[in-house]
């Protein structure tokens, strides 16, 4: 599934080709654009059908829409099946449905890449958030809880947000516009919902998780250093300044064990070497270091810049450089690193049922997304 905005800059890039390409006449161009138009809505169509038919089956009036970035590892898959089945255990009463907001990790898992517990090969359609929103919406559920399944509330759950006061506002395309006396409805009667992400109070959130890890890890903090690789936004996109979770995180770990420090791949000034100096800071020079990913899901990071093994993953020349995984670099500075598995794979948070529970909880008391809605005909 492509995005609205990556199928119309296609068609630019082909009316505007190199040179050996005739131009497109203004006749070519609104053809093209015609079928771009009819196949967003032949999308949302589908959509709608497949949404409205399991509201049919279920009877329940309810929906619970989780939204991730999404992954290509089939560990994260099966991951999220459990996360979905734990959500369909927690709220009996709604419909539950999983969205990816990576357009890669959408068509790979629509492609059929990917096994279920057994080894069956399972075809998943997880779609956008807008396009599930727009279908949970044509199926008119009289509640809706959208729940963001970030770490923490940087620009991933901005874009989430985003979705919502658009899917609020009728904003997505002009002919296939949900009824906008039930959107109007929705607001009246409170009725969307907002979770927040993992770390989102400061407060509440970052204790709560750090006793739930250190119940996890207690064991391995007693024989040595346990570092969390969280992802963490570059500073330009650290929207919320939400980046600052992963250092309160680490201070609150410290307070159960000092043993614990908190790392990430893309934030200024805690990247694994920053990690490594606070340890010696600590007088931390060897020993130990069991890796664990602080992300909802063990994807592409977790195996590859944080576990992965051999030259590929290093290179001596630059014993910082980002292509250098966590794994060799601790092994470069006399460390003793090891990653625990689970079914031969690191765990994500998701797989963590305490922690998974947290996010549960903030659905059960997800916000009311106040003034998310404006009538498209204020005139009236």
């Amino acid at each position: 599934m492509k995005k609205i905005s990556s199928l119309i800059l296609a068609a630019a890039a082909f009316c505007l080709a190199a040179p050996m390409f005739t131009a497109c006449s203004d006749d070519d161009k609104n053809e093209t654009i015609n079928n771009i138009v009819y196949n967003i809505v032949s999308e949302y169509s589908y959509n709608d059908s497949i949404v409205a038919a399991q509201k049919a089956k279920s009877k329940k009036d309810v929906a619970v829409l989780l939204v991730a970035f999404g992954s290509t590892w089939n560990n994260a898959f099966l991951a999220f099946d459990k996360t979905k089945a734990a959500y369909e255990a927690a709220f009996p009463q709604a419909d539950v449905y999983v969205s990816f907001s990576s357009d890669i990790c959408i068509n790979r898992a629509s492609a059929g890449e990917n096994t279920d517990d057994n080894g069956n090969i399972v075809k998943r359609d997880y779609y956008e958030p807008r396009y599930l929103l727009h279908a949970i919406g044509a199926a008119k559920y009289s509640k809706i809880y959208v729940q963001s399944l970030q770490v923490i509330p940087g620009e991933e759950f901005a874009a989430v947000v985003a979705s919502v006061k658009k899917f609020m506002n009728n904003g997505y395309i002009a002919s296939v516009h949900l009824d906008d006396a039930y959107l109007a409805k929705l607001e009246k009667d409170e009725a969307i919902y907002l979770g927040l992400p993992l770390l989102n109070d400061p407060d509440k959130d970052v204790p709560a998780v750090a006793e739930e890890l250190n119940n996890l890890y207690k064991d391995e903090a007693a024989q040595g250093v346990v570092a969390f690789m969280g992802h963490g936004n570059p500073d330009k996109y650290d929207t919320f300044k939400a980046n600052i979770r992963y250092t309160q995180l680490e201070k609150a770990l410290q307070k159960l064990n000092p043993n614990y420090f908190v790392g990430t791949v893309d934030m200024s000034g805690n990247y694994k070497q920053d990690v490594m100096d606070r340890m010696q800071d600590k007088k931390i020079n060897g020993g130990k270091v069991f890796l664990h990913a602080l992300m909802s899901i063990a994807g592409d990071h977790a195996h590859n810049d944080m576990a992965g093994e051999g030259e590929d993953y290093w290179d001596e020349e630059d014993p910082t450089s980002e292509d250098n995984s966590w794994f060799e670099f601790f092994k470069y500075y006399k460390y003793e690193p090891e990653v625990p598995v689970v079914g031969k794979h690191p765990q994500g948070l998701l797989e963590l049922e305490g922690i998974r529970n947290v996010w549960i909880e903030h659905t059960k008391h997800a916000e009311f997304l106040e003034d998310a809605y404006h009538s498209m005909y204020p005139e009236e």
